[in-house]
C-alpha cells in the first residue's frame, strides 16, 4: 500500500495556502509548496509567499530556498519534493502538497522522471537572439510543429516554455512529450488525493486584480528593483509574473499604469491555462473555494 499524500491546487489567488493550513492544523500536517516561484529567496512580494504568521500556524518546505540566480529543474523538484514527503511522514505528521505549478505537480502524481538536461547556453543564446529578431511567434509555430501535444498547454506568449520545448528537443533528440512517456512507466511513489480549488470566473479575476493591487502597494517595484541590484543574472526567477512587467517598466518600455495592467492580464491568463490543467486529473475533487466545509469534504473523502 502506497503512503496518501493529500494535494490541495488551483488557480492563483484561490485560497489554496488558507486552506491547506487550516487542513494541516487539524490533522498534523506539514506543507509542501509546490510553486516554481516562491523557492526563490528575496522574491516575496511578487510571489505570494506565505507569511512569516502562517509558516509558524503550519510548517512550509520548499519555499525560500533557490537563489534567483541559481537555475532548478523539474527534476530537482521531483527529488526534493519526495524526499521531503518521506521525512514528514517519517516523523508521523501528513504531508500535503499546496500549490499550482503543473508541471511540479505532474512529476509527483504521474511520477515522470522529467531528465535533468544540461543547458546548451549557445543555443540558449541563438534562441534568444531569434526571438529579438523574430519575434515569438516564428518560434512558437516551430515548438508547435516539433510537440504539438505539449504545446496545447502553452500560450502563444510564453517564452521561458516554449524556448524549453526547443531545447529539449536539440539536447535529446525527443520531444518533451516522449520523454514524459518514457518516464511515467515507474508510477507515481505515493497515493496521491488530489483536491482542486475553484470559484466562478469573475470573482477569481477580480481576486486577482485585487492582490496585484496589493502587491503593487506592498513595494513590489522596490523587491525588483532590489534584485536587479543584488544579482547580476536570472536563468529563469524574473520569467515570473508580475516580475518580467517590472522589469519591463523600469526599462521605461511600459508606463506604470500599462504595468499594471499587463500583471493583471497575464495572470488572468495563467489562471485561465491552470484550471485547463488540472481539469485533466481525472479522480481530481473540485471544491468550492468560498465554502467553509472544505477541510471537512477532505477529510471524509481521504477516509473513504
Amino acid at each position: 500500500m502506497k503512503e496518501q499524500v493529500i494535494v490541495i491546487c488551483g488557480p492563483t489567488a484561490s485560497g489554496k495556502t488558507s486552506l491547506g493550513i487550516k487542513l494541516a492544523k487539524k490533522i498534523e500536517g506539514e506543507i509542501v509548496s509546490c510553486d516554481s516561484m516562491q523557492i526563490y529567496k528575496d522574491m516575496t512580494i511578487g510571489t505570494a509567499k506565505p507569511t512569516d504568521e502562517e509558516r509558524k500556524e503550519a510548517k512550509h518546505y520548499l519555499v525560500d530556498f533557490v537563489m534567483p540566480n541559481e537555475r532548478y529543474s523539474v527534476s530537482e523538484y521531483k527529488k526534493d519534493a519526495e524526499y521531503t514527503i518521506e521525512q514528514i511522514i517519517k516523523s508521523g505528521k501528513k504531508p500535503i502538497i499546496v500549490g499550482g505549478t503543473g508541471l511540479y505537480l505532474n512529476s509527483l502524481v504521474y511520477g515522470i522522471d522529467y531528465p535533468n538536461i544540461e543547458t546548451d547556453l549557445n543555443y540558449r543564446q541563438e534562441l534568444e537572439d531569434r526571438v529579438n529578431k523574430e519575434g515569438l511567434e516564428n518560434l512558437y509555430k516551430e515548438a508547435n510543429k516539433i510537440d504539438s501535444k505539449a504545446m496545447e498547454k502553452i500560450s502563444s506568449n510564453d517564452k521561458k516554455r516554449i524556448l524549453r520545448i526547443l531545447e529539449i528537443y536539440h539536447s535529446t533528440g525527443k520531444t518533451k512529450t516522449q520523454l514524459e512517456e518514457d518516464s511515467r512507466k515507474n508510477g507515481p511513489k505515493y497515493d496521491y488525493k488530489i483536491f482542486v480549488l475553484n470559484m466562478d470566473r469573475e470573482k477569481l479575476y477580480d481576486r486577482i486584480n485585487k492582490r496585484v493591487d496589493i502587491m503593487i502597494e506592498d513595494g513590489l517595484i522596490d523587491e525588483v528593483k532590489q534584485l536587479l541590484k543584488k544579482y547580476k543574472e536570472f536563468p529563469t526567477a524574473m520569467q515570473g509574473l508580475g516580475y518580467k512587467e517590472v522589469v519591463e517598466y523600469l526599462e521605461n518600455k511600459l508606463t506604470k499604469v500599462e504595468m499594471i495592467e499587463k500583471i493583471k492580464q497575464e495572470t488572468r491568463r495563467y489562471a485561465k491555462r491552470q484550471i485547463t490543467w488540472f481539469k485533466s486529473y481525472e479522480n481530481a475533487i473540485w471544491l468550492d473555494a468560498f465554502n467553509e466545509n472544505n477541510v471537512d469534504i477532505i477529510l471524509k473523502n481521504i477516509e473513504n
